[in-house]
């Protein structure tokens, strides 16, 4: 009873502003207006819509490309500052520099870096070559790919390093003095007993991936390149025009796949732990 006596401020700000809208966005999903019948017309709209399936891909793509380059990078990037280099404090603080910068200031930079106007194009021209823009391309998908990389790496970085400093010492010396390589201690060992660190990292990337709407709004408006048009774009532009029904069954489905996505990397890591052990 104390539990729940200090659980429940925040349990009542949980449900009143994310479970008791969301149960009244599926309800609206079913109805084919406000208080209106039971219908799964919404839905059958959503899936046929141009626009929709334009979001729905963008977004597919953008998680399938991002996530596995930030995982990468991280944990390459956390096997380096694990180790005794020259500058090792300073290379850890600045790639967490990016956590505790608001959004509007990071956006800010890269648009610098990338408008007509930008930093690049005065680059490229100086050395002979045409301007591009970038933001109005097939190119602007790799530019969120950047930001939100650039982004989301320092948190995993600390995720990783955490995982690596909790790894003891002498299971190297030992494999060590049994004749193991480098590359078979990072396998048999680094990687292996990195597996919930990394399901974690995971996990966190692919709920950030959603998130980037933020970044591609601030950089490219409501109604950006084709090529970075988002579920939430989509979602934020049915809102604005008041068209309720819409907007509560894109959510619903968004929801869905988060929630597929989350039970397969749980059930992936468990039947891994279980190997493992």
């Amino acid at each position: 009873m104390a539990a729940l006596g200090f659980l429940a401020p925040s349990l009542a700000g949980f449900a009143v502003f994310y479970l008791i809208p969301f149960g009244q966005s599926v309800l609206n999903s079913f109805q084919d207006r406000l208080g209106g019948g039971f219908t799964l017309s919404n839905y059958e709209e959503l899936l046929l819509s141009s626009s929709f399936q334009k979001a729905a891909s963008n977004t597919f793509w953008f998680t399938a490309i991002s996530v596995p380059i930030l995982v990468v990078v991280s944990l390459l990037l956390a096997l380096l500052l694990n180790q005794r280099i020259f500058f090792r404090n300073w290379l850890r603080t600045a790639y967490v520099l990016p956590l505790v910068v608001p959004v509007a200031s990071i956006v800010l930079v890269w648009q610098i870096l990338f408008d007509w106007n930008g930093a690049l194009n005065a680059g490229m021209e100086y050395f002979g070559f045409s301007r591009h823009d970038w933001m109005k391309s097939e190119w602007a998908g790799l530019v969120i790919v950047l930001v939100y990389v650039w982004k989301n790496i320092g948190y995993n970085v600390i995720l990783f390093l955490a995982g690596l400093q909790n790894i003891p010492d002498h299971y190297y010396e030992i494999a060590g003095l049994e004749g193991a390589g480098p590359v078979r201690k990072l396998v048999g060992i680094t990687l292996t007993y990195l597996t919930p660190t990394t399901f974690l990292v995971v996990l966190m990337s692919v709920l950030n991936s959603f998130k980037v709407f933020r970044e591609t709004y601030l950089v490219a408006g409501a109604y950006p390149h084709d090529r970075i048009y988002m579920m939430q774009h989509y979602m934020n532009n049915m809102f604005l025009s008041l068209d309720v029904q819409k907007v509560s069954s894109a959510a619903v489905l968004m929801a869905l796949c988060i929630m597929a996505l989350v039970f397969v990397l749980f059930r992936t890591e468990r039947i891994f732990r279980s190997y493992m052990e």
